[in-house]
């Protein structure tokens, strides 16, 4: 029998679409272990192969119950769906808080789907540096959507646009302000805007300022994109909306792929993990040099900050 962690065997067994060796591989690859790396080599060969969706948006904009109905709707057309829902993470433990995700863990029990929450690890945007790691694991288990759920601290969270293929910036009625007050950096990154809560008051006004906030760069003299993109209203509520939010993305995807833009996006993702994977260990190498000694010399003036970081990085 198999040790537990033989990585020959969590291989062959998470692309033989098991749930338990899927969720092995992904406590091995964000704790960082050292056959995670084994692991990754593998999996990566399935990179790119599938859509990757990213729900941003301000907190309280109901993006994981909407993320819910988008699983009830892949799942009506027999799509195996993966999700990734990022959470704010203890400073002391570095271990995910439970979010409010009901909607999400409704599907929990559906064979053809995968859940997961990774703590972000204090990570600017709401990312942890082992997403894209994760992300593999889901692609080699053979989901054909993934889903990553942010935070949701808004507009600072620009880095999902270097992590998944389409991005879902999710707002609502309520939100008139904070639409008329969002950042270049937060517009650029959607792919596709949802005003969701449709059910209630102000939706119209809430998707015709969202529109003319994107029309904003077109007026400016930018030249058209490929894919200018569109606003869909939804409510997460009711499931009005989602059929159509669910064929937009599908529209994004069919996009990527028939033209130069999707290899693009794949470059930069790959640019992206390679960035993330050589900053953490020059880091981990580095700190883990730091000895009392040095932290002696530092305290009795000896050396300083610059100094010693830069012999720890020439080591």
């Amino acid at each position: 029998m198999p040790a537990k962690n033989d990585p020959k065997d969590l291989i062959t067994r998470v692309r033989r679409g098991d749930h338990a060796a899927a969720s092995r591989a992904l406590s091995l690859v964000i704790d960082e272990d050292p056959l995670a790396e084994v692991l990754a080599k593998d999996f990566f060969k399935s990179s790119g192969t599938v859509q990757k969706l990213g729900v941003s948006g301000p907190p309280g904009a109901g993006k994981s119950t909407l993320t819910g109905r988008l699983i009830g709707d892949f799942r009506s057309l027999k799509l195996k769906v993966g999700i990734l829902a990022v959470d704010p993470s203890s400073s002391i433990s570095g271990g995910a808080f439970l979010g409010d995700r009901l909607r999400i863990m409704e599907h929990a029990t559906d064979p053809g789907v995968f859940i997961r929450s990774l703590a972000s690890r204090g990570m600017i945007g709401g990312l942890t540096h082992t997403i894209f790691g994760a992300i593999h694991v889901l692609e080699a288990l053979g989901c054909d959507k993934i889903i990553v759920e942010t935070v949701g601290t808004g507009q600072d969270e620009v880095d999902i646009a270097s992590v998944v293929d389409t991005v879902l910036y999710v707002t609502t009625p309520a939100m008139g302000d904070e639409i008329q007050a969002m950042k270049a950096g937060a517009m650029e990154i959607g792919d596709v805007f949802v005003v969701n809560k449709a059910d209630l008051a102000g939706k119209d006004k809430a998707v015709s300022d969202l529109k003319g906030a994107l029309g904003l760069g077109q007026s400016a003299g930018q030249a058209l994109k490929a894919w200018e993109p569109p606003v869909v209203a939804t409510s997460a509520l009711t499931g009005e909306g989602v059929a159509e939010l669910a064929k937009t993305l599908e529209s994004h995807w069919t996009h990527l792929q028939n033209s130069p833009e999707g290899r693009v996006r794949l470059k930069n993702q790959h640019a992206t993990e390679l960035r993330f994977w050589v900053h953490r260990h020059v880091v981990k190498n580095a700190l883990d040099r730091v000895n009392d000694a040095l932290l002696e010399a530092l305290v009795a003036r000896k050396t300083d900050p610059a100094s010693a970081g830069r012999r720890l990085l020439s080591r």
